[in-house]
């Protein structure tokens, strides 16, 4: 889990940010990305992408990540930009906002998926990077967590779509509510299961 970052520390860089969204799939709410450095003696057993673990395991790794990163930071995406932009598109902006809100500037990104950035630091993409990267993984974590503080904060303000069960992802019980009482405010107006259905909730 540390080959990528060993290879940036053997090119001669420091500060090396490891960075993964969550939420590209969802009807509902925003794409959140994460940015996490590392120190070299980050020890967590058990990290993995965010995917592979369970809520519990997810939200006990959350704290210690934290606390043990040199840094961490977010980038958002609303539904409105999403909808502008396309998801791609949401997603690349997100994740340039979490490296430009680190408080110490890295000098090399490790990215998850197969693009990068529209930003001038070295870096690289890496696909599946949150089951390869440690830091991609602990980005992977604080993403997700974060992600689905948001849609239980949603879930208060439109409880009858359940986003506290779904948080936002296509479900069966989630597609049957957005028929039944259209789109709320924060559901993504492109995307499909929600544009086909007009009437306001």
């Amino acid at each position: 889990m540390w080959q990528f970052e060993h290879k940036a520390k053997t090119l001669g860089y420091k500060n090396i940010a490891g960075i993964d969204e969550a939420g590209r799939g969802p009807l509902a709410g925003p794409v959140v990305s994460a940015a996490v450095i590392l120190p070299h003696d980050f020890s967590c057993k058990g990290i993995n992408d965010s995917k592979k673990l369970s809520e519990k395991k997810r939200n006990a790794f959350f704290p210690v990540i934290k606390k043990q990163a040199i840094c961490v930071a977010i980038g958002l995406s609303s539904h409105h930009e999403i909808d502008q932009i396309n998801i791609l598109q949401a997603s690349l902006l997100s994740m340039r906002r979490a490296v430009e809100n680190l408080s110490i500037p890295p000098d090399f990104l490790l990215i998850d998926g197969k693009f990068t950035l529209d930003i001038t630091i070295d870096q690289t993409a890496v696909i599946k990077g949150d089951s390869k990267s440690i830091s991609i993984a602990a980005a992977s974590i604080i993403a997700k967590v974060t992600r689905d503080a948001i849609m239980k904060e949603l879930h208060e303000k439109y409880p009858r779509y359940n986003f506290i069960q779904h948080k936002g992802y296509p479900t069966k019980a989630h597609k049957e509510a957005i028929l039944k009482y259209g789109p709320c405010p924060v559901h993504r107006r492109t995307f499909k299961g929600v544009k086909e259905v007009t009437h306001a909730g």
